[in-house]
């Protein structure tokens, strides 16, 4: 009997079951596959074992990342490409080159993605509107007053540093070339699949694995600022793609729930933004009224002397925050 498979991911929304691209691309992968795979869904990452999701727990085995984690499916005789040919074996890691490079250019030590990167954490009212009470809704108090702001001005330093270099020198010149790129690779996508269910024909493969997690997000997050989603839209064999894998193989509608739900969802997260900015707002003001107040040295503590043959006691330090 194998041994159980538990996959640790983030949570989903907007009809996804995740809106993690690598978590996306390895659940869909097992779906593909079919991998019995345990979801747990984490909204705190550094919970999972290696302190980042996926990552997929089998016996005493701990596994992150997505090509060692569909490499070890694949060991367990879990392999959606068993049917590719050797020329589509090679087209499926260009095409995923292509992805890394243009439409989700990788940090290879961190699994983080430009357009990802800037399109959650980076514009600005996306960020205020989605992504901010979205994140800070998911993480404990009082850690979703400043982790999220966090996240994004990181997103926005390892941008600059990564991409704002010559000929590119400003965040402007950045984020135009960004999208440049992710048109161009959606085009190129788009094309490569033409009027074919799948990539490869009628049966789902790893490059469908990737494809679908990469652009999952963001087809169905419901952002205000929506540049790429727009050109995505414009191309109708990949929305119908991306669709067809959520019916088929997560069992969700195409709007992932209701009319009446997505009225409600909206309203609770319009409720949860005011909150989340009220509640940063007030932290503000208290740092802003603390640097402001006169500072005093801390008064020193008597010494205290112990019962007879003990030890005097050392002041108290004053504890940082």
């Amino acid at each position: 009997m194998a041994a159980p498979m538990e996959l640790s991911c983030w949570g989903g929304d907007w009809g996804l079951p995740s809106l993690h691209p690598e978590s996306l691309t390895v659940m869909a992968y097992a779906k593909f596959s079919g991998a019995p795979l345990t979801v747990n869904t984490i909204n705190n990452s550094w919970r999972a074992p290696k302190g980042d999701v996926p990552v997929l727990i089998s016996e005493d085995i701990v596994i992150s990342q997505p090509a060692k984690i569909l490499n070890f499916l694949r060991k367990q005789k879990y392999n959606a490409d068993y049917e590719l040919s050797a020329k589509q074996g090679a087209d499926t890691l260009a095409y995923i080159a292509l992805l890394e490079e243009k439409l989700l250019p990788a940090l290879a030590s961190t699994g983080k993605y430009f357009i990802m990167l800037h399109t959650f954490w980076v514009e600005a009212e996306n960020y205020c509107s989605v992504t901010k009470p979205w994140f800070a809704s998911r993480i404990p108090f009082p850690l979703s007053l400043y982790l999220p702001a966090r996240m994004s001005r990181e997103a926005l330093n390892r941008i600059l540093l990564t991409r704002g270099g010559p000929p590119l020198y400003s965040l402007t010149e950045v984020e135009a070339q960004i999208y440049r790129d992710a048109k161009e690779c959606l085009n190129l996508l788009s094309k490569r699949l033409g009027t074919s269910q799948f990539f490869f024909g009628d049966t789902p493969t790893t490059l469908d694995a990737f494809v679908f997690g990469f652009l999952a997000p963001i087809y169905k997050v419901c952002f205000p600022r929506v540049q790429l989603q727009e050109h995505l839209k414009q191309l109708p064999n990949l929305c119908r793609f991306c669709d067809n894998i959520l019916t088929c193989y997560f069992r969700l509608t195409v709007s992932g729930h209701s009319p009446a739900g997505q009225d409600t969802a909206d309203a609770n997260l319009q409720k949860l933004t005011q909150l989340v900015n009220k509640e940063s707002n007030l932290i503000e003001k208290m740092d802003d009224n603390l640097r402001k107040s006169p500072q005093h040295p801390p008064r020193k503590l008597t010494t205290l002397k112990l019962a007879a043959g003990g030890e005097e006691s050392s002041p108290l330090n004053r504890l940082s925050p």
